[in-house]
């Protein structure tokens, strides 16, 4: 089918770049399929206090205190998260998730970063403050950029993620072999569609420079993300940004593997430690005698 659809697309594209960029638009923009919850998944999944607002199904586990904002990503729901949430209860965490808008159990269209942006400024309004942010693959800039409008996370964690916003038109055109043209167009689509014609959400969208600490989790063999996008995050973070390499996992196993389960949550219990540790200091110095 993906062979058909690249000859198609090049066909017309051929003729017509403009025809061909936005009937690429149509395609890069749409589902196709909705994930379903899967067997290993089940029992998390059903033992989440579920609402629905605006469309959009929120899941809820725990007891409220400490939240961690959980974000997928394209084609995924929040319940592939199953191993995170039920290490997190374990750590005393709340878990917080939501299907994206034509994902999942939520119904409505696809919306854009800005839509996600506003999802969870909801969510974090109420459940949070979050002690951490958690994202994999697409649901990375979502994240990021929530968190860089103003959303509060002491730590994130992005597992396999997109850092460069460009390179959703760049790997989509170079999956299907589709050329400069069409994806200039694809490009021009997207901006005029989403965003009121604005050119610069190519660069106002990929990561920036960020203070809180942050895990990049990606592995060698995945054929979705180029491992290249974990070296962008790095590098944009600096000396506040952490990595955890991994081998023969791909896109999609990473986000069920209990090794990274465990590495990430350790993580993101770090942040409590630490905090622990200041307030123990804090404790002891309100205890001293320092007139002597």
């Amino acid at each position: 089918m993906q062979k058909l659809v690249s000859t198609a697309l090049r066909t017309i594209g051929g003729v017509s770049p403009r025809l061909g960029g936005r009937l690429a638009f149509e395609l890069w923009r749409r589902p196709l399929a909705r994930a379903a919850v899967r067997p290993s998944e089940a029992a998390v999944h059903a033992a989440a206090r579920v609402e629905v607002v605006d469309g959009v199904t929120t899941y809820t586990w725990g007891d409220g205190r400490r939240p961690v904002l959980l974000v997928h990503g394209w084609r995924s729901r929040a319940s592939r998260y199953a191993g995170f949430v039920t290490r997190l209860l374990e750590l005393g965490y709340s878990p917080v998730s939501y299907d994206a808008p034509a994902h999942g159990d939520s119904g409505g269209d696809v919306v854009s970063i800005l839509g996600h942006q506003r999802i969870i400024r909801a969510l974090e309004e109420r459940h949070g403050p979050f002690e951490a942010v958690i994202a994999h693959s697409l649901g990375v800039p979502f994240a990021l950029y929530a968190v860089r409008e103003g959303v509060a996370a002491q730590r994130l964690v992005m597992i396999s993620g997109v850092a460069n916003f460009g390179y959703l038109t760049d790997a989509f055109c170079a999956e299907l072999g589709l050329g400069p043209k069409i994806n200039r167009v694809l490009r021009r689509t997207i901006e005029r569609r989403y965003f009121d014609g604005d050119d610069q959400i190519w660069t106002r969208f990929s990561v920036r420079p960020g203070k809180a600490e942050l895990l990049v989790v990606h592995n060698d063999e995945d054929d979705v993300v180029d491992p290249a996008q974990a070296r962008l995050l790095l590098r944009s973070y600096g000396d506040h940004a952490h990595f955890l390499p991994t081998t023969g996992l791909g896109h999609r196993r990473i986000l069920s593997d209990p090794a990274v389960i465990a590495e990430a949550v350790a993580f993101v219990q770090d942040a409590d430690l630490r905090a622990d540790v200041r307030a123990d200091d804090s404790d002891v110095a309100e205890g001293l005698d320092l007139s002597a």
